[in-house]
Formats: C-alpha cells, sequence, structure tokens
C-alpha cells in the first residue's frame, strides 16, 4: 500500500487515527449486539486510490486486515456502505457480526467499510476527498481537500483495487452491501457502473445489496399508479422534475458519459447483475426522520417498504415490455424496521446476503424435510 506523502501527513494521520479508533471501539460494541469485544475492534486505515487519468488520493475505510501487508489468499471482499450519518465504524462492526454469523473466517474475507467524509468530521487530511453534507450518497463529486472525486469514481477505484490479481489473485467474489443512504448510494451506482463486466472477465464475481434505500434510480419515466405503472400526468404539474436524477435518467450526471445509454440498454445491463433486496418488515414508518420526502421521492411510494416493493414492480413491468429477464429477488426482515443492527442480525438477512451453493441449498432443503 502506498503511504502518505510525507512524514508529517503520516503523522498527523495516526494521531487521527489514534482518536478515531478510540470513539470507533466505543461506538461499535453497541452496534453489533452480540459481537464480541475482539470481534468488533476496528482499524480505520488509510488507503491510497487511483483511478485512470487521475492523481493518487488518499481514502479512509475500516478494514479487518492490515492493508499494508495484505493476506493474498482472500477469496471474497465484502464492502459496507454507511448511512447518512458517515458511521462507517458502527458498520464495520455490523460487517463483523455478520461474517461471524455467516460462518466466514477473517482469514478468506476481507472486510472493508469506506468513509466517506465531510469536512466536519474528524481525520480529515488535505490528500482526502470531502463532500458537502449528504452529496456523496447521489455520487456527486468532492467538493473540499482533492475535489472532482465522485463517490462512484471512489467505489470504481475501489472495485479496481480489489480486482488487481497481483494484489489478491486468489478473489472470486466481491459483495458489496449498502444500507439506507448507502443502498442509495450502492443502487443507482449498481445501475450505472461499467465496472462490474470488468471483473467478471477476470473471473470475479460481484453480489449488489440493496437495503432499505429512501428512493431508487427509475429507468423510464412510469411510476407507480394503481395497481400498475403509467406517466403520473396529474402529479407532474405539482412535480414536474420528477424524472430528473436522482429519481430518474433526465439531466444524469457526468458519470454516465456520452454516448450515453439509454434507459432500457440500462435495465438490460443492471437486470444481467447479481443484485438483491432487502428492507425491514416493519419500515413502515412515511414520517421516518431520514426518509426522504421530496415529491419525487414521495411518488414512489409513502414507506421504504412501499418504495421497495414498487421498484421490484417496476422491474417486472420494464422487463415484460421491453422482452429482457430479470430476476432481482427482494426480502423483508421480519421484525426489523430500519435499524441497521437489528436488520442485520437477523438470520433470515445473513442467510439473504450470504446465500449457500446452490448445490449446498439442495442438501439443506432436502435435508430439513419432515417424513
Amino acid at each position: 500500500m502506498a503511504r502518505p506523502p510525507s512524514s508529517l501527513m503520516s503523522l498527523a494521520f495516526a494521531l487521527a487515527l489514534l482518536l478515531t479508533s478510540l470513539q470507533a471501539h466505543c461506538a461499535s460494541a453497541s452496534a453489533a449486539s452480540g459481537a464480541s469485544s475482539a470481534s468488533v475492534e476496528a482499524a480505520r486505515q488509510p488507503l491510497q486510490l487511483e483511478g485512470p487519468s487521475r492523481k493518487p488520493y488518499t481514502f479512509a475505510l475500516y478494514a479487518n486486515a492490515d492493508l499494508g501487508r495484505l493476506p493474498s489468499h482472500v477469496r471474497q471482499a465484502v464492502v459496507i456502505l454507511h448511512g447518512v450519518k458517515r458511521n462507517a465504524d458502527d458498520y464495520f462492526a455490523i460487517g463483523q457480526h455478520l461474517l461471524t454469523m455467516a460462518g466466514l473466517a477473517a482469514s478468506d474475507n476481507l472486510l472493508l467499510a469506506p468513509n466517506f467524509m465531510a469536512h466536519k468530521d474528524r481525520g480529515v487530511l488535505p490528500g482526502m476527498p470531502v463532500w458537502g453534507g449528504g452529496a456523496w450518497m447521489q455520487g456527486e463529486p468532492s467538493a473540499r481537500g482533492v475535489t472532482g472525486i465522485t463517490s462512484f469514481q471512489v467505489l470504481d477505484d475501489l472495485l479496481r483495487w480489489l480486482g488487481d490479481p497481483r494484489r489478491f489473485p486468489d478473489l472470486r467474489e466481491i459483495v458489496l452491501i449498502g444500507h439506507s443512504a448507502g443502498a442509495q448510494l450502492l443502487q443507482r451506482y449498481a445501475v450505472l457502473n461499467a465496472v462490474t463486466e470488468e471483473l467478471q472477465q477476470a473471473d470475479i464475481h460481484v453480489r449488489y445489496v440493496i437495503s432499505s434505500p429512501s428512493s431508487y434510480l427509475y429507468l423510464s419515466p412510469e411510476r407507480p399508479l394503481g395497481d400498475g405503472f403509467a406517466l403520473p400526468t396529474m402529479q407532474m404539474q405539482a412535480c414536474p422534475r420528477y424524472d430528473d436524477y436522482r429519481y430518474g435518467l433526465q439531466h444524469a450526471p457526468a458519470y454516465l458519459p456520452p454516448p450515453q445509454l439509454d434507459g432500457r440498454q440500462l435495465f438490460a445491463r443492471y437486470a444481467a447483475r447479481d443484485v438483491r433486496y432487502m428492507v425491514g418488515a416493519r419500515d413502515t414508518d412515511p414520517q421516518h426522520r431520514y426518509l426522504d420526502h421530496a415529491c419525487g421521492a414521495a411518488m414512489q411510494g409513502q414507506t421504504r417498504v412501499a418504495r421497495q416493493l414498487a421498484y421490484v414492480g417496476s422491474e417486472h413491468d420494464l422487463s415484460q415490455r421491453w422482452q429482457i429477464p430479470v430476476d432481482h429477488p427482494q426480502r423483508q426482515i421480519p421484525g426489523a424496521a430500519h435499524g441497521a443492527a437489528r436488520l442485520f442480525g437477523a438470520p433470515e438477512a445473513v442467510q439473504w446476503i450470504f446465500p449457500p451453493p446452490a448445490g449446498a441449498a439442495r442438501r439443506e432443503s432436502a435435508g430439513s424435510r419432515l417424513p
């Protein structure tokens, strides 16, 4: 791993990491109930990333391995994206608990919790991209520090860093998990990025687990109306920009370079990707403080459960209209509302995120049948 550019910066970063690590240890213990204290010790580390035609930049993340001494035998990487509070330490603890519940050893499974930072966050250094407020969750560029780096670009660079065979020659799967605001970023990234197929050509499978976002990127101007989908002609008068990005493809971000793919082409690519949706069955509060209440989001449904079911329904509608098969399964987690620790701590969520191989699933099903 490349080091910060100077000894002074290294010292500053070390001091910042010491402070945040002390905070992370306290915060993460409550984030994933049932995890042992040893399993939630978060290691916040700097990672130097470099995208095409870009200068290197420093990015902070939590990891269950020393990124300066990478284990070469990693077979799976798990990347978990934090919510609007940018509490990557809590999500790292949740990720640790997920791996433990799934029986996945840290020696074979690299866990990363990226930290998209705002200028008021502790541990920010000049070599980092820094976002204004929640701009990172929509794929917008950094406004301070190293400017012009979109959160989409960070994910691109991180996936390419993971996919380098000189670094991880045994890597065969990357699982990206996003919850709430992190799921808003991940769902849009899953639609728009061009890196997935690069990794698949290198025999690295990519799975997207999209958990409880406030809104989705629709690929056609139709929205849920009654029992189907149609142009919302009545609502358009009060919400004329309902189909603008981030809710639709109008005025798409520069990350989608010209010539831009249209909605049908994007859907064909997205439909072929391994995408899973999940939401707490009790995430049904239409007044939740972190629910997007903008008119473009409200036209997708009144609650997170309703919006997810509607979006899955829209995929089936587009599949029939455009004759493009899609199989993006959806799961409601019983007893869970919006809290990430409770949601991801459910056995049903663990099995949903890390499904057993097809053969193992068939053997388990057969073994569980009553005589």
